[in-house]
Parts: C-alpha cells; sequence; structure tokens
C-alpha cells in the first residue's frame, strides 16, 4: 500500500518523482498517436503522462520517447557472447525485454548449461526472460550431449517464464506421450515451419500459439487465422520481414511481433536488433508507429508481460528516447527507471559468471584425413544452399558437379559416429571450415574440398571448440568458444574482431558470396527445417523425416 500511495502521490504532483522527461514527442502504442507531453517516474514506474514539474527534469524536447523493444524470440548462445556482453550490444539499441531459449547450451551441457544462462542472466539490467527448453535432444535422429525429459520438464518448468519452441511437431501431431508431457507451461512457443491444414489444426490444439518459422505469406494468414501469433524474424542468416510484410495488415498487426532468433553480436553492434526489425519493416512501407507497437505492447501482451510495453500511468520505466522516428541514434535508455545506455554505450558493468562446469565441451579422438574418405557413384543426393534462407534443397547431383564436401562428427560422448554429405552452392576451394557450432545438437560440422584440410580444421578446435578456417596446410583464422563451443569469455567488440577476421579468410577459400559462410555450416544439421540435413547418424530427408 505504501508504494501505491506514493504513486498516486506523485502522478497528483504532491510528490517529486525520481525524474521527469520533459516536452518529448510520445508514442502511443494504444491508440496510434504521437503527442508532447511530460513523463514522471517513480521507483521505475511511469506514476504520470502530462504537465509536471520538479527538481530532476530532463530535457528531451523534439525527441521522441516511446516504450523498451522486446525481442520475442532469441537464443542468446547465438550472438556468441555471455548473457552480460549480449546485454551491453543489444540495450543501446533500446531493447529492454528478451524471450531467450537457451536451447543451445541445454543440447549440449543439459541442466548445468541452463543454471549457467540463469544465473548469468540474473545481475544484469537486460530483463531475461528464460523459456525452458523442450527439445533436448531436438530430435532422436542426432547424439546430443544431454537429454531433458518430460519429468525433469514438469519440475524444472517453475523456474522458466514457458516452454521454448516445440520443434517435434510430428510428435504433437502423432500424440507422442514424452513430446506431450513437456507441454506444461502457459505460454508455449512454437516452431512449424510450413505446417498447415489439420496437422497445423493439431498442433494448436496442443497449447502452441507463436510461430517464427512463417516463410510465405499464405503460411502467416492461415496461422493467423487459427489464432496464432506471428514472429516476424530477421536474424543473421533468416530475413523474414521482406517475405512477410505484406501479411502485416491493420486486421492483422495487434497479432504480430518481431524477433532476431540467431543474431551474430557484430551485426547487432553494426546494424541493431529489434530497431532493425522497425526499420526494415518501415523500409517496406509499415507505419513506424505500428512497427513500434509490434515492438512493444504486441509483444508484452504475446509474452504476458504485464504493465510493461507501453508509456503510460503504472506502466515499467522501460524508455526509448530516440533523436528521430529513423530510430539510427537513439540517445537514451531507461530500464526500471534507471538509465542504462546513453549515445550507443552501455553505462553499466557486470561481474563475471562461474562457467566452469560449461567448459571443455569437446571430446573427439584425433581425426586424420582417412576419416572423411568416401566412394562415389555417379549420381548423389546433395543438399542445395538457399542463399539468405535456412531452408535447404534436396537435389540429385553428379561427383563431377562443384560439390563441397560436409562431415558431422558426434563430440559430446566419443560415440564414434558421423555423416558425410555434399553441398552445392557452397563452393568452397582450396581450404576447410570446421565448427562447434552445429544446431541443435551442436556437434562438430566440417565442410571443405580436401579431406588433409577437413582434418587440420577438426583437430585445431581442441576441448573448448570453437571456429576454424584453414587452407593448404595451415590454420588461417580461428575462434575460441569456451562456453558450450558456443559462446566466447571475451567482449562484444573483441568476438566481433575475430568473427570479422574469420570471413576474411573464408573469402580467400572463394565461398558463394551469396551463402554466410559460417551460418549456412551451423543450420546443415538442424533435422527439423526442410528439406535435407546431415546429422552424425547420416543424410537425413526431412520431408519424410528419414535417413537417406
Amino acid at each position: 500500500m505504501k508504494n501505491i500511495k506514493t504513486y498516486i502521490d506523485t502522478a497528483m504532483g504532491r510528490k517529486n518523482g525520481d525524474f521527469i522527461l520533459k516536452g518529448g514527442s510520445i508514442i502511443d502504442v494504444f491508440t496510434g498517436e504521437i503527442f508532447t507531453s511530460d513523463i514522471i517516474v517513480q521507483n521505475g514506474v511511469i506514476c504520470g503522462v502530462g504537465n509536471y514539474s520538479g527538481s530532476n527534469e530532463v530535457d528531451v524536447s523534439g525527441k521522441y520517447v516511446m516504450p523498451g523493444f522486446v525481442d520475442t524470440h532469441t537464443h542468446i548462445e547465438s550472438s556468441m557472447c555471455t548473457p552480460s556482453e549480449y546485454a551491453k550490444a543489444v540495450m543501446p539499441h533500446g531493447v529492454t525485454t528478451v524471450i531467450a531459449d537457451p536451447h543451445e547450451i541445454a543440447n549440449v551441457c543439459g541442466i548445468d548449461g541452463l543454471d549457467y544462462m540463469r544465473i548469468a542472466s540474473e545481475n544484469i539490467p537486460l530483463d531475461v526472460k528464460l523459456m525452458l527448453p523442450s527439445c533436448v535432444p531436438a530430435t532422436p535422429f542426432e547424439h546430443s550431449g544431454a537429454a531433458i525429459t518430460a519429468h525433469e520438464t514438469q519440475t524444472a518448468i517453475k523456474d522458466f517464464h514457458g516452454i521454448g519452441e516445440m520443434m517435434n511437431y510430428p510428435g504433437i501431431i502423432s500424440c507422442d506421450s514424452e513430446a506431450l508431457g513437456k507441454l506444461c507451461g502457459d505460454i508455449i512457443d512454437g516452431h512449424a515451419p510450413l505446417l498447415s491444414g489439420n496437422e497445423l489444426n493439431a498442433y494448436i490444439s496442443a497449447g502452441v500459439k507463436t510461430d517464427h518459422e512463417c516463410s510465405i505469406v499464405n503460411e502467416m494468414n492461415e496461422k493467423i487465422r487459427k489464432g496464432m501469433y506471428i514472429l516476424l524474424r530477421e536474424g543473421t542468416l533468416s530475413l523474414d520481414i521482406a517475405k512477410l510484410i505484406k501479411g502485416v495488415t491493420p486486421h492483422t498487426l495487434r497479432r504480430c511481433a518481431f524477433c532476431t532468433d540467431d543474431r551474430f553480436v557484430g551485426e547487432i553492434i553494426r546494424e541493431g536488433s529489434i530497431d532493425h526489425c522497425i526499420r526494415k519493416a518501415v523500409s517496406y512501407g509499415i507505419n513506424t508507429v505500428d512497427a513500434i507497437i509490434m515492438a512493444t505492447l504486441n509483444a508484452c501482451e504475446i509474452y504476458g508481460l504485464k504493465n510493461k510495453g507501453a508509456i503510460a500511468p503504472s506502466y515499467a520505466a522501460d524508455i526509448v528516447i530516440a533523436d528521430d522516428l529513423s530510430l539510427n541514434k537513439i540517445s537514451k535508455v531507461y530500464k526500471d527507471g534507471i538509465l542504462v545506455c546513453e549515445n550507443g554505450q552501455a553505462l553499466f558493468t557486470v561481474e563475471k559468471t562461474d562457467n566452469s562446469t560449461v567448459t571443455d565441451t569437446v571430446h573427439l579422438p584425433t581425426i586424420t584425413a582417412d576419416f572423411f574418405n568416401q566412394d562415389l557413384s555417379d549420381s548423389i543426393t546433395a543438399i542445395e544452399l538457399i542463399p539468405q534462407s535456412i531452408i535447404t534443397k534436396k537435389v540429385t547431383a553428379r561427383k563431377t558437379d562443384n560439390l563441397s564436401k560436409v562431415c558431422v562428427i558426434e563430440r559430446h560422448k566419443k560415440l564414434g559416429t558421423k555423416g558425410i554429405a555434399y553441398v552445392t552452392n557452397y563452393n568452397i576451394t582450396k581450404g576447410a571450415i570446421a565448427s562447434s557450432i552445429g544446431h541443435d545438437s551442436h556437434n562438430i560440422i566440417v565442410i571443405g574440398d580436401n579431406n588433409s584440410d577437413m582434418a587440420l580444421a577438426v583437430n585445431a578446435l581442441g576441448k573448448s571448440g570453437g571456429i576454424t578456417v584453414c587452407s593448404d596446410g595451415k590454420i588461417i583464422a580461428s575462434m575460441r568458444l569456451d562456453i558450450a563451443g558456443l559462446m566466447s569469455t571475451k567482449s562484444a567488440e573483441e568476438i566481433t574482431a575475430e568473427h570479422d577476421a574469420l570471413y576474411n579468410a573464408a573469402k580467400a577459400l572463394n565461398i558463394n558470396e551469396n551463402i554466410d559462410a559460417f551460418l549456412s555450416l551451423a543450420f546443415l544439421p538442424l533435422p527439423v527445417i526442410p528439406e535435407i540435413r546431415i546429422t552424425d547418424s547420416g543424410l537425413f530427408d526431412v520431408t519424410t523425416f528419414k535417413f537417406i
């Protein structure tokens, strides 16, 4: 009651607020209007929007004031940063809340990985709502480092905001008891690319309410008609806003939000996060205020974040102040009434989290060139990469075509399993690239045009994991990822510089410039994305859910 009285007295002007934002142009996400007013804040809460004066006034006249942005679906691990460094990267871009699925580290380290992410996210100003991964392992068609059962899910859900993306839609549709046993949260995220008709009906009937895997407007519209929320994704590899923006109409707007899913920290620093999504949507014709509504109020309502997502009395003082509506210059970011970023710089520091339970996670024998030997027939079932997409095509190729050899190697328990396949459109020459990032079980994946460089690249990963680029028997660039073989312990700026060096090294290998050299590789083992994948158990047809 004490706080309520304080808020009322502050709203009435009988009590000074902690600070007053004076004269800003407020984005009203309820009415779509922009109007000039003051905002008074007390104890991290907006108490009033009107005419106020006090001892601590911040002049924001001529600037635009809006709620903090929400990323509705992200894997922090894909940034290659720890949660604290991730916060330092995204918050200057106006992101104050993320719905984060620690699915990647859970597939490597299990409960230890979840505990690390939870502890590492506790003492940072970024509001991290962790979802409990539903698919560890993602499928039974590969070997992961851990497994989280339905029973463990039901026990652990109390510590999480909801259930992370349910990728095992075949298990849901067929009423697999283990899959159904994991649907225990009030909020259940979906992952159902191209699912339609009665199968989609069945999937939604299980309680799944969101989807971030739409690739065409017809798919988006059907899912909205059936009550789903659509998270328009703009990551590093999956660029879906341009494909889906025509599906955002005055009628469907309130069923849509933005997410980044998998976005490298260097792109966050250079281009932005949800602010980048807003700019992209506006460039394709969406009204700026509508895009901001998608990034704020819609996102909060989808995920049950009460009193968040608006500039209004009783709402959390998560506030973004921008010089103009392009959002190219965000001058201030407040989180719960505390100034956390100014002029593109984070104003906070965070102590490092103990990571001893999530390091040294790569366990491989020494790999020789002979490990990759394979006899080829004249006609080969191959994987065709598609630019700016994680979807692949199943094609028939000849061994004389410009094929790249790819191999996935189990790295968690020295099982000795491997899968070898061939890829079109990658075009690597005189070298190899190896990585411990291979969604979602994160086994080692290596691609090259000769066995010797492939072996060298894999062995160079060591126990920590990371990424290596080799050519003509030499390591020409490398990046160490100590935490689960997914994240670096270095700063966001250092990670970006190392990653830039990897890309420069990859250019020398003549990789198709329309294909992301590293992310396309990282998604090749993911056996829940159409049409064809390679896992440590072999070449896999996603459309039939059978090995080739």
